[in-house]
């Protein structure tokens, strides 16, 4: 038994990083991936890495300064994540955990099991009961119009990649068909295609629209309505041949166990910052298997990547690289799968010169 290690201390650093190309969708561009790097330090001279994505640089100091009271309140704590799960719990009841608090206290989670996973010298797939195995992955896409969504989808397959996803939700059907169908025609009838509308249609048009897209052969479509409209995304999914994805913006898992009460979609896609770590993933896991439900990722491969190794009903880890500009390692795939990476923990590593040189002060 390795004995107790110790929080010392919790540091965040706000990064806006730059991405490959800037990331479009229905709602808006995010042109940088506005992050906060977590480091947590403890007793044994471990550190845990993980990180977290805002959305918007506009959270950025917000989060640094939740998870920095956090890291004051939690100093001389084991290092625990069940533990430190339950003891947030309990301290957040009367306030509840969603939002940019809930993402604080999963960044924290996550780093605890890269402290675990580093003490016990294991990866972190083999700390849970994981084997090394290639991990099935698709590149993610944002809403690049017809040329750009072709380049780079079908580099992504000259890569390796054998699906890919692109966002859709243009001012017309016609122009979503134009797109879909020039991406296909790029990367051939045998790569898996999936369509992100990002919440921006309402129901009688997601139900038009996708009756239409029943015809072109896709993986899955993706949150056609607002997200949490399970009612709504039911009567599309009830409608549809097209299976419905539904999930990154479940806030813990009494929100998706409410999404699968209504039958709201075909495949589940839980993101790791907002159900809450490493644990509630694999608990999110679990309930969908329950149910016979495929389970992919959302965001944040580095770490989803050795939980897809230990769940039940896996099936694609989606890759889009937020932060690979401060990696010293990134992730790498081969043949469209994820390479885990064989040193102790989650494989998270700054390069402190990036770090330096896209910090946000």
């Amino acid at each position: 038994m390795h004995p107790p290690v110790m929080l010392r201390a919790l540091k965040a650093t706000a990064a806006v990083v730059p991405l490959p190309t800037p990331l479009r969708t229905a709602s808006g561009v995010i042109a940088d991936s506005p992050l906060v790097l977590i480091d947590l330090e403890t007793s044994a001279g471990l550190t845990g890495h993980a990180y977290l994505m805002g959305y918007t640089p506009l959270t950025l100091k917000a989060l640094v300064q939740l998870l920095e009271t956090l890291g004051e309140e939690l100093t001389g704590a084991v290092v625990a994540p069940e533990a430190l799960t339950q003891r947030f719990a309990a301290r957040f009841r009367l306030l509840g955990t969603a939002g940019l608090l809930g993402m604080a206290l999963a960044g924290i989670e996550m780093a605890a099991w890269d402290v675990l996973a580093k003490q016990a010298g294991l990866p972190l797939y083999q700390l849970l009961g994981g084997t090394s195995r290639p991990v099935k992955a698709y590149a993610s896409f944002g809403m690049d119009g017809l040329e750009l969504g072709q380049r780079l989808t079908s580099d992504a397959v000259a890569n390796g990649f054998r699906a890919v996803k692109i966002k859709a939700g243009y001012a017309s059907l016609a122009e979503d068909l134009a797109v879909i169908r020039g991406v296909r025609a790029a990367i051939g009838p045998e790569v898996a295609l999936m369509v992100d509308f990002n919440q921006s249609l309402s129901v009688p048009e997601a139900i038009r629209r996708g009756l239409a897209l029943d015809e072109e052969g896709l993986a899955w479509i993706e949150e056609p309505v607002l997200q949490d409209d399970y009612a709504g995304h039911a009567r599309v999914a009830a409608a549809l041949r097209t299976p419905v994805q539904l999930g990154e913006n479940w806030f813990g898992l009494r929100e998706m166990g409410r999404a699968l009460d209504f039958a709201a979609c075909d495949l589940v896609m839980p993101d790791i910052m907002k159900i809450g770590g490493v644990s509630a993933f694999r608990e999110a896991a679990a309930l969908a298997s329950l149910h016979s439900l495929p389970v992919s990722s959302h965001l944040f491969h580095e770490v989803t990547a050795h939980l897809m190794t230990v769940i039940q009903t896996p099936h694609y880890l989606e890759v889009m690289d937020l932060a690979a500009a401060v990696l010293l390692e990134p992730m790498r795939f081969h043949e469209g799968h994820a390479v885990l990476p064989s040193g102790p923990g989650n494989g998270l590593a700054w390069d402190p010169a990036a770090v330096a040189r896209y910090r946000l002060n």
